[in-house]
């Protein structure tokens, strides 16, 4: 069986050549086996054989032998080139069906509330891809990182990279519990945030988020002040319930809490509105059918939860 695998110019021209002879003790079989013919087979042995510096083969008119050099290179080229026709066909295999490890970044709070629903089905469906979640506020370097697709906030994703929707726009809420607002007058205005405990968000590259505002048509940011910071939206949303200050995060992350009266949204007037959550990865000319199964995956699931949504 001839083995599709070529390096060119390199110290496996001929290899396979050699090791065809050497396991029929013959360059006429070799040459069948191949496809090519025998004096091809020769010219290749030859050309290894001045590379090499040594003769592989004793050749009579009746048979064909290794020599003692032959041997060597036989017991060391022999198991490094099925190593290397093998390592070619699993590579082979991951590129023809979903299988291996596929690993994806998403922030802490997009778990529960978008990848949970999905990660069962998923894991169902492909059982020979192996899923990991990086949940982490980190924005990371897709290739440099080693992941496959990250999910980030819209205006957070490079313009380079393919965007695929996993939710409408969302509002971001500025949330505080009953406790605490029992103890202090609600804002009413942006204005009045000054007076207030406002837990903050530290982005990261080090600096301290504002709070987004949308005043009438015009986008406001307001530099908040508080006794908490964290890195990411639901180490916030627990610290806001548990009355230590005013939170703002995205609707949805807090969309539980305030329906079971733990939180009440205020300056609902003043909402900002982000583009809301994406999938998001390299453009790929060969794209991995592991990821292809995944975006495939989601849009089936964002198909069935858009229909229950309008039924």
């Amino acid at each position: 069986m001839k083995h599709n695998f070529t390096v060119r110019q390199s110290a496996l021209d001929g290899v396979e050549t050699v090791l065809a002879v050497a396991r029929h003790k013959s360059f006429r079989k070799a040459a069948t086996e191949l496809g090519v013919s025998p004096s091809a087979v020769s010219q290749a042995v030859r050309t290894l054989e001045a590379r090499v510096g040594a003769a592989l083969f004793l050749r009579t008119t009746r048979s064909v032998g290794l020599t003692e050099a032959g041997e060597r290179f036989l017991l060391r080229a022999k198991p490094a080139f099925e190593e290397l026709v093998a390592a070619s066909q699993a590579a082979r295999d991951l590129g023809q069906k979903p299988a291996g490890l596929l690993r994806i970044t998403a922030p802490r709070a997009a778990v529960p509330i978008l990848l949970e629903p999905l990660i069962a089905s998923f894991c169902r469906t492909y059982p020979q891809v192996e899923l990991e979640i990086a949940a982490s506020e980190q924005l990371v370097d897709l290739a440099a990182a080693g992941f496959d697709a990250g999910i980030r906030m819209g205006e957070l994703i490079a313009p380079d990279m393919v965007a695929l929707r996993l939710s409408p726009p969302l509002r971001f809420l500025v949330v505080g519990s009953p406790d605490y607002l029992r103890n202090q007058k609600r804002p009413e205005r942006i204005a009045d945030l000054s007076g207030h405990a406002c837990l903050r968000m530290r982005r990261s590259n080090g600096a301290i988020a504002p709070w987004s505002f949308l005043q009438g048509n015009k986008a406001v940011e307001a530099m908040v002040s508080g006794p908490f910071i964290a890195s990411d939206f639901a180490v916030l949303l627990g610290a806001a319930v548990r009355g230590t200050g005013l939170a703002q995060v995205p609707e949805p992350i807090a969309a539980a809490a305030i329906k079971g009266g733990k939180l009440v949204p205020l300056l609902e007037s003043f909402a900002a509105m982000t583009p809301g959550m994406f999938l998001y990865y390299p453009r790929h000319p060969q794209m991995p059918p592991k990821l292809r199964a995944f975006i495939d995956h989601v849009k089936r699931y964002s198909q069935v939860r858009g229909a229950k949504r309008r039924s």
